[in-house]
């Protein structure tokens, strides 16, 4: 689903993996809204994520999340 965000932005809600994560994605974790500023590759396919609040979650390969995402300016 493509939505307008403020700014004229269109914002795409998306499957989140270990391999389709991004800078920027914007995670909600615990009712809170994370956004990724940094991300790590682990050892068998997992990924560090580091938020823009410096909080880290480690995500193991299979691990499947729904977030957000920033698709461009109209």
């Amino acid at each position: 689903m493509r939505t307008p965000a403020p700014g004229g932005a269109l914002v795409s809600t998306v499957d989140v993996t270990a391999a389709t994560v991004q800078r920027g994605d914007i995670i909600q974790i615990g009712g809170q809204a994370c956004r990724v500023s940094d991300l790590f590759q682990l050892p068998q396919g997992a990924k560090q994520l580091v938020f823009e609040s410096g909080e880290l979650l480690a995500i193991h390969a299979r691990t499947r999340l729904t977030g957000l995402r920033l698709l461009g300016r109209r």
